[in-house]
């Protein structure tokens, strides 16, 4: 009888060893599979991502619109996007499209492009101040106010800048909204565009 323990013995223990490795494949599978969720989630959208709990962040407002210069022509294009804190705007100019240098740019309130090479038609700046344009005014500045953009010497730009003065739904409203580039540079002081001369380019966002 004694013979048999050693056997008896040596069947437990390959046992308890294949109870380990299971339980340790098990283990390695279920990380496996949290990685991949985890990549998963990674690779969705914010917009589509879960937080934590049963919400998702909001789906971000977006704008867009083609810039049209001097004679009606497109010379790039406008993108605008709202985030929880201001709103991130993109302006692409192919070559040719402007002169060399700076220029002002702004958002205007009426969403108008039809009177080429005017330009007019779109109306003053988003949030008007009388005597309150400019981001250099202590009393202002304007919603519609951002940064000069400088187009290179063979006139393309690319062009990207941030502005929480105003929203995108005070932009898109009942008569949509424009953005406007000038010939010149804004002074951002000066009344009632900063100097910034004729406009010379127009995009309908929307």
């Amino acid at each position: 009888m004694s013979r048999f323990l050693p056997l008896s013995a040596a069947a437990a223990s390959i046992a308890i060893v294949f109870a380990c490795t299971q339980q340790t494949s098990d283990a390695q599978q279920d990380n496996a599979s949290t990685d991949r969720a985890a990549d998963t989630q990674s690779d969705m959208p914010p917009s589509e991502m879960d937080t934590g709990g049963n919400e998702s962040l909001p789906s971000m407002m977006r704008a867009t619109g083609d810039l049209m210069g001097n004679e009606g022509n497109t010379i790039g294009n406008v993108n605008m996007i709202e985030g929880p804190n201001g709103i991130v705007m993109e302006v692409s100019i192919d070559q040719g499209g402007l002169t060399p240098g700076w220029h002002a740019i702004h958002i205007h309130q009426t969403g108008d492009c039809s009177d080429t090479g005017e330009y007019t038609a779109s109306g003053g700046h988003v949030g008007k101040i009388d005597g309150g344009h400019g981001l250099l005014n202590p009393g202002g500045p304007e919603p519609g106010d951002l940064p000069n953009l400088y187009a290179f010497e063979d006139g393309s730009v690319n062009f990207e800048t941030f502005t929480d003065l105003v929203t995108l739904s005070d932009v898109m409203d009942d008569d949509g909204g424009a953005i406007i580039i000038h010939e010149g540079r804004d002074d951002h002081m000066s009344q009632p565009i900063g100097g910034a001369g004729g406009r010379i380019a127009c995009a309908v966002v929307q």
